[in-house]
């Protein structure tokens, strides 16, 4: 078996038919593990007939990609999220590889074009993204960690043409609910790796990071989703420490 088309999953409906479509043809399984989704996650995923859904407790991003890996079968891996979707140039550059006798990688970083209020961010740290999402299976994992986990790899990467269009969130609402989600799971993340925070930290640092991502990442380029961004952005960060100080009184 050549390719393994792997997924994380919870409430996906939004783009995940989208994102299989344009990988089905080039893979010869698709392994979605879904976090018991309450929308149309499971009736999509499983309409097609190359998918293996698997309903798993979800215990961190980390571990939850990492027994994804364990469920798949393939010699090459492409890791997406549900709510990516390949571009052509990018599947025609996987199949190339696919077909090669003597692939020059074993590890490929993919180009990421960031969409947000119907935009595609260019600047700001989220312009200029490229992420290990296709590898050879054995070559690479992620840390253990609860979120923004990593890919760990021995090997030098290479970058595959094309990119990835990264559909972030449908709606404002929808970004400050995995705003909320995310900076629990970094509190907690910190808190169980012996972090603690000071005043000082939680009312500068927010602060700094509006200045960083607006001004110093050219982030007013990007017009209102420029601003947005940066101010979510240090909203993030305020929140982040201000629920590791919370949770400091709870140890």
């Amino acid at each position: 078996m050549k390719l393994s088309v792997c997924y994380i999953v919870l409430n996906g409906e939004r783009i995940i038919e989208k994102s299989i479509n344009s990988i089905h043809e080039i893979a010869d399984e698709i392994i979605v593990v879904d976090s018991f989704s309450t929308d149309k996650t499971k009736e999509i995923c499983t309409g097609f007939p190359k998918v293996k859904f698997i309903q798993k407790k979800f215990h961190g991003f980390g571990c939850q990609k990492n027994y994804t890996l364990s469920e798949a079968s393939g010699e090459w891996i492409l890791f997406l999220d549900s709510d990516e979707v390949p571009d052509k140039t990018a599947v025609q550059a996987i199949k190339d590889i696919l077909n090669s006798a003597n692939p020059p990688y074993n590890v490929y970083e993919i180009h990421f074009n960031n969409i947000l209020l119907k935009k595609t961010i260019r600047y700001g740290g989220w312009g200029n993204v490229w992420r290990e999402r296709f590898f050879k299976k054995g070559h690479g994992k992620y840390t253990d960690d609860l979120v923004h986990e990593c890919f760990v790899t021995q090997d030098k990467k290479g970058k595959l043409p094309g990119n990835i269009d990264h559909y972030t969130y449908k709606s404002i609402a929808h970004h400050i609910e995995k705003v909320n989600s995310y900076t629990q799971l970094m509190a907690e993340k910190k808190i169980s790796n012996g972090k603690s925070v000071s005043i000082l930290k939680i009312i500068f640092a927010p602060f700094f990071d509006f200045m960083k991502t607006y001004f110093f990442k050219l982030g007013f380029l990007d017009g209102v989703a420029g601003f947005y961004i940066s101010i979510t952005g240090a909203f993030y960060t305020f929140l982040k420490y201000i629920k590791i100080n919370e949770l400091m009184k709870f140890k």
